[in-house]
């Protein structure tokens, strides 16, 4: 069996995402979380670079690191300077890291136009810079930028430049697609070519501007590659570097190859939106394997199937990955769907039941009507329980008002006035909002916390409007879909209205009983 090391590059590649700026605090937690998961090598930063990587690598050293070994990044030795005196190497030396990984030019064209050296001396370069690292630190990886267009330009300086790496005492040369343009069968022809005349352990770096950065890292180590680098969610550059969310199962659980343990296999999906969260982006629902949608089956027919055989419609089971399986109810659901969804509500309802066709025939009604229930399971749940008679109320609205008011060139400012009745008191208090929505929902909240404190754990994480109806300008219907979380969960919950407050409100009722209903039920079941 193969024994493949992952190399994590999410906080440097990641880093240099658009729309993402790790602090120092978010790089130790991943950290923690790439540890926990298996990763062989974690590369935290380019300490040359900027103070942030650097102070990274200081603290560090303080976190409890039980399985990986930490990474410095950086290049070799500028031209024309003896390496000894290079500050990036030297800076990479006093990291203190067990391992580094630099970069150096393979393909003639950067060797000549970004650097402009004669290619002997770039040979040289990587090979002296390899070897000062050598004498210094017990592993040191070379990653052969542009190696796959640099062996298609020029396959003899290629293949003379691992030499070179080799020469300096290299214990792993990484391969690297650094413009992501090479395909799979390009990766199997030249690493075959380059085993051939290279006997040293060989790695894969792979970018995705082609989308093909999982296939070409998963050919990559059919041919012989032993250590397989990338990001959490496939984060970097452009459009990002090869996806070890995706590239981890395919190789323990398609390929049999044990890269990480079943346990830590399951922490995967975990991983993938803990680290979503710190860099604040939406989770990607479709992503394979680790999405919300990876396992969300919606036609009826489907639904029918994996009833009866989950394997009819899923390629994996999803709890392998740490992931759930979705049945989703929608317009294109069947009877199916939603005996599916009582039982994963805990509600009882046989398939004979008449309320089944009503419910059915009142989901296909309302999503006529523009409402959707695949991103707002809460209210569908909600719904459920109400035909069957079984939801409890828990505050009624007496009324509300939004009041916007903009003066002159100020910021516009929000102001919400609620009354709610709960078991028969009424409560009357407004609040102010960052717009009428915001208002509304802090007004609510400050209404029903004097009886229901546990609300003061919920915040508002998303909250989409979508207008329906094309023609009727700011007459038209919308939609809004509210995702709301306490320090346990996440749920989504929906509402349709002509009045883009009344659509809020629908959703912000929702949300809130589904909180009190959540609560409620782990009581009495705890």
């Amino acid at each position: 069996m193969k024994h493949i090391r992952l190399y994590d590059a999410t906080l440097r590649e990641g880093n240099q995402t658009e729309d993402i700026s790790f602090s120092i605090e978010d790089k130790l937690r991943i950290t923690q979380q790439l540890d926990e998961v298996g990763m062989h090598y974690i590369e935290g930063g380019w300490p040359g670079s900027n103070p942030k990587d650097l102070q990274y690598f200081k603290e560090v050293k303080n976190c409890r690191i039980k399985n990986a070994i930490v990474t410095a990044f950086g290049s070799t030795a500028k031209p024309g300077a003896a390496v000894e005196k290079d500050k990036n190497l030297n800076d990479l030396i006093h990291a203190g890291t067990e391992a580094v990984t630099i970069f150096g030019k393979s393909w003639d064209l950067h060797v000549k136009g970004v650097l402009r050296i004669s290619l002997e001396d770039n040979l040289r370069l990587v090979q002296e810079s390899l070897a000062y690292l050598k004498q210094h630190v017990p592993q040191v990886f070379f990653d052969a930028e542009h190696f796959f267009d640099g062996y298609k330009a020029r396959p003899d300086y290629a293949v003379s430049l691992l030499r070179s790496a080799l020469s300096g005492g290299a214990d792993c040369l990484v391969l690297c697609d650094t413009n992501g343009g090479t395909l799979p069968y390009e990766i199997h022809r030249i690493l075959s070519a380059v085993r051939k005349e290279i006997e040293a352990p060989l790695g894969i770096h792979a970018h995705n501007d082609s989308d093909l950065a999982v296939a070409n890292s998963l050919a990559a180590v059919e041919c012989g590659c032993t250590q397989v680098q990338g990001t959490v969610n496939g984060c970097g550059e452009r459009c990002g570097n090869a996806n070890l969310c995706s590239i981890i199962p395919n190789l323990k659980i398609k390929m049999g190859i044990d890269c990480i343990s079943d346990e830590q296999l399951r922490k995967i999906s975990e991983l993938s939106r803990f680290v979503y969260e710190l860099a604040n982006l939406p989770h990607n629902k479709h992503q394979p394997f680790v999405g919300s949608s990876a396992f969300a089956h919606k036609a009826g027919v489907h639904v029918s199937a994996v009833q009866r055989r989950s394997d009819t419609y899923e390629h994996i089971e999803p709890g392998r990955v740490g992931n759930t399986q979705r049945i989703l109810v929608s317009d294109q659901s069947g009877r199916a769907n939603i005996l599916q969804k009582a039982q994963q509500f805990n509600i009882d309802i046989q398939s004979h039941d008449p309320l089944v066709q009503e419910m059915l025939a009142d989901l296909k009604d309302l999503e006529r009507h523009g409402f959707q229930f695949e991103g707002a399971e809460a209210s569908f749940e909600l719904r459920m329980r109400k035909a069957l008679g079984v939801q409890k109320r828990y505050f009624d609205l007496v009324g509300f008002r939004v009041i916007n008011e903009k003066k002159q060139e100020s910021e516009p400012v929000s102001e919400a006035t609620i009354m709610v009745k709960v078991g028969g008191k009424i409560e009357h208090t407004a609040a102010m909002g960052n717009g009428p929505v915001n208002a509304l929902d802090n007004a609510l909240r400050k209404a029903l916390e004097k009886f229901y404190p546990e609300l003061k754990q919920v915040h508002l994480i998303d909250y989409k409007v979508r207008v329906l109806t094309g023609g009727e300008g700011t007459a038209s219907r919308v939609r809004v879909l509210i995702e709301t979380g306490d320090r346990h969960d996440q749920w989504g919950t929906v509402g349709v209205s002509e009045n883009i407050i009344e659509a809020s409100w629908q959703a912000l009722t929702d949300s809130i009983t589904y909180k009190l209903l959540k609560d409620e039920i782990k009581g009495a079941s705890g």
